[in-house]
């Protein structure tokens, strides 16, 4: 990256605000996301979301990309990658003492290079109140995960409970429930707990949160979906919301464990995560 460009990019992350926006929209990527949301999640007026947006776009780390009546920001993947590699490799001139812990952190460059393995994966869903969205992920990877993943969930919310309306459509399409039940993310933020391999959230709401990096440093996706508690109307009307969300996370997770594991590398397979969640937000 020229120096100048660095420059600018360096000065816009400098202000909190901005940064702050960059490290949310870095957490939907490479999704985009609407300036609306931006604001809910993050609690700025719009006019200020407006001003940090309009730097970062300019600064190039940004683009911009109109659907329909609404704009979607997302990280540029190519200008964040030339920053970070201006900053390590330029400015400190690959020195190993600074570059050899980053890629201790972030998995060595041969694993990421290297084949994936095939099994014994462990998986966790995370969404707002783990009462349905992540509840229906956690018993449909658990039984079409052909014995190679195992799969966990939780929510970012506290005190909540299993949705009555996601338990009778998991019963209804054959999953066992007994053993389901609503758990708060710090079960599994501990210093025992489980490493996990993918880490997936299936809310806006819970991509949102602010989360420290989890241990292991596991593949992470966004496969957001609009939350079927909020439905409205009859009760069968609610329950076809309901059955609506349960058959789009089955048709992501079928094609997650499709995937050819044994032969990607750690850079392939984060792209196939992607691609599952950006597929599947343009047929929701």
């Amino acid at each position: 990256m020229e120096q100048n460009r660095a420059a600018h990019a360096f000065a816009t992350l400098g202000h909190p605000g901005r940064l702050a926006v960059f490290r949310l929209l870095m957490r939907f990527a490479p999704q985009g996301v609407r300036p609306t949301e931006i604001a809910e999640a993050l609690g700025l007026k719009q006019n200020t979301l407006s001003h940090h947006l309009a730097d970062l776009t300019a600064s190039g780390l940004v683009s911009v990309e109109r659907q329909g009546r609404s704009l979607y920001y997302a990280v540029d993947f190519d200008a964040t990658e030339g920053l970070i590699g201006y900053l390590a490799l330029d400015v400190g001139r690959a020195r190993p003492d600074l570059i050899t812990p980053l890629l201790s952190v972030q998995k060595d460059t041969a694993e990421m290079s290297a084949p994936h393995r095939d099994t014994n994966f462990n998986v966790l869903f995370i969404c707002s109140g783990n009462s349905a969205r992540s509840i229906f992920a956690e018993a449909l990877l658990r039984d079409l995960g052909k014995g190679k993943l195992q799969a966990f969930s939780a929510g970012t919310r506290p005190n909540t409970a299993l949705n009555p309306f996601a338990l009778e459509i998991l019963k209804r399409n054959g999953h066992d429930t007994a053993a389901l039940r609503s758990k708060h993310i710090s079960e599994f933020q501990q210093p025992d707990s489980i490493v996990m391999d993918f880490v997936f959230t299936v809310c806006d709401t819970a991509a949102a949160e602010e989360c420290p990096p989890w241990p292991g440093q596991p593949i992470t996706g966004h496969w957001g979906l609009p939350d079927p508690v909020k439905a409205t109307g009859t009760d069968a009307e609610k329950a076809l919301v309901f059955a609506q969300t349960y058959a789009a996370l089955r048709r992501r997770i079928m094609t997650f464990v499709e995937l050819p594991f044994a032969s990607l590398n750690r850079m392939s397979l984060q792209s196939r995560v992607d691609a599952i969640g950006t597929d599947a937000q343009a047929k929701a």
